[in-house]
């Protein structure tokens, strides 16, 4: 460890006393607050440049969540017109005389979010399910914190980890490995599967165990009261569906991932509700209300967001891209430097590799990111193997489904943010619940490398 700098100290002992922090269910804030400006004092030795530092730290992390941070809130924007017009109620009906009870809305939530999370990754998928299946889930009795939990475990962890159908994740390990892309799918599914598996048997006895305290609430009540809907909000009930469905099937057909795939979601969620305020009655009343929806939209975003940005910009301190925009292009990586002290520090044999692979990953998904830690983990495991003889593309696979299960948005409180927002829960609290479940799963993805490359 003795490549190890001042600036390397300040993070690992910013971070654990916000893991110990976190722990007791105290706010991180001012923590964070404090070990970004302690990183840019130890690195720029000038207090006033510190201080500018400190402020581009937080510019930077805001720029990194801004994408999202707009299509939630023009989900919501849309939410509240269809909400005006009564078109939501009509939206949920269907489903709603199929799913009378939260326990199959919790499966239904996970596996809806995990075939779209496959097929269009999981920022896209989030936006979806918050449109059109979250608030039948939550019409059934399912907590708004249990339907995030759904959505993480199975989008960001079970999908995103696994990538079997975009193959962003596995390409990035196969290269860095020096391995083939198939190599790596196919050494992934049984650690992938194990990992899967045990997180949800054990969220699920969480969510059972939770759900014993707070009695059922029917689906079917509180509706003599709801005036009849408009034969214009049965038009956009049947319009909004339809367009994200269609939505779906452009991305399908045209090979629209990622921010693109977002940015059309978050589009159409917008024109949607143009559509609304241009034929709902009277055009002038709707220029007032339009603006009034954007509002909403925007400020429950930023709502949640807000304390997110600040915690997140010293997590992507670890990030050297990111150090680079805020300390200057000479940054260094910390977390990739950790990485490589901690892999020359112990000694070489097929168990210490399993555990180092694994360690260095949890690590480099710290920035909340997911993907940043690829490139790392697929390099230590060509390394390792040549060393002990271990099969690359499984080291390397245990490596990919470690750091996305911690850094793609499953118990990083940075990283669980869209989910947080469009279920309106803090990130902090559905990260909790995140935790046991992903750790649990986590170690038997542990002991079943082992069993392989044993």
């Amino acid at each position: 460890m003795a490549q190890l700098g001042t600036l390397h100290i300040i993070y690992i002992a910013a971070v654990l006393f916000i893991i110990a922090a976190l722990l007791k269910k105290k706010e991180i804030v001012l923590p964070c607050i404090i070990g970004v400006f302690a990183i840019c004092l130890a690195y720029s030795h000038n207090f006033i440049l510190a201080v500018q530092m400190l402020y581009r730290a937080i510019v930077s992390s805001a720029g990194e969540f801004i994408g999202i941070i707009i299509v939630i809130s023009l989900i919501m924007s849309m939410s509240k017109s269809l909400e005006m017009v009564g078109a939501d109620r009509i939206m949920i009906r269907p489903l709603q005389h199929m799913i009378h009870t939260r326990k199959p809305a919790f499966f239904l939530v996970g596996c809806v979010m995990l075939i779209f999370s496959w097929f269009i990754w999981p920022s896209p998928a989030v936006a979806l399910i918050g449109a059109l299946l979250l608030p039948v889930a939550l019409n059934a009795g399912l907590p708004a914190i249990w339907a995030a939990v759904a959505m993480n475990i199975f989008g960001h962890g079970i999908g995103l980890s696994s990538d079997f159908f975009i193959q962003g994740a596995p390409s990035i390990t196969a290269k860095s490995a020096g391995v083939s892309v198939t190599e790596i799918m196919t050494a992934s599914i049984p650690i992938w599967a194990a990992v899967s598996i045990v997180t949800v048997i054990v969220s699920y006895v969480m969510f059972l165990r939770d759900m014993k305290k707070e009695p059922q609430i029917s689906s079917e009540s509180k509706t003599d009261d709801e005036k009849h809907p408009s034969k214009f909000a049965y038009v956009i009930a049947v319009l909004t569906p339809a367009a994200f469905l269609f939505d779906i099937v452009v991305m399908l057909r045209f090979k629209i991932v990622g921010e693109d795939a977002t940015a059309l979601v978050g589009g159409t969620a917008l024109i949607i509700m143009v559509i609304i305020m241009l034929f709902n009655g009277d055009i002038l009343s709707s220029l007032e209300k339009i603006t009034d929806h954007i509002k909403y939209g925007f400020k429950f975003s930023i709502s949640i967001f807000a304390p997110v940005i600040v915690i997140a910009a010293l997590f992507f301190m670890g990030n050297g891209e990111f150090a680079a925009k805020v300390l200057g292009k000479d940054a260094p990586g910390i977390l990739s430097d950790i990485g490589i002290a901690m892999t020359n520090a112990v000694p070489v044999g097929r168990a210490p590799t399993i555990l180092i692979e694994s360690a260095v990953a949890a690590i480099t998904g710290l920035d909340g990111s997911g993907f940043s830690g690829l490139p790392m983990v697929g390099s230590i495991a060509q390394t390792f193997s040549v060393a002990t003889g271990a099969n690359v593309a499984t080291l390397a696979a245990l490596g990919q489904v470690i750091t996305i299960w911690i850094g793609g948005g499953t118990i990083i409180p940075w990283g669980v943010i869209p989910v947080a927002a469009i279920c309106n829960v803090k990130p902090t609290e559905l990260a909790r619940k995140n935790l046991i479940p992903v750790i649990c799963g986590i170690g038997a993805g542990i002991i079943t490398a082992f069993c392989l490359l044993s």
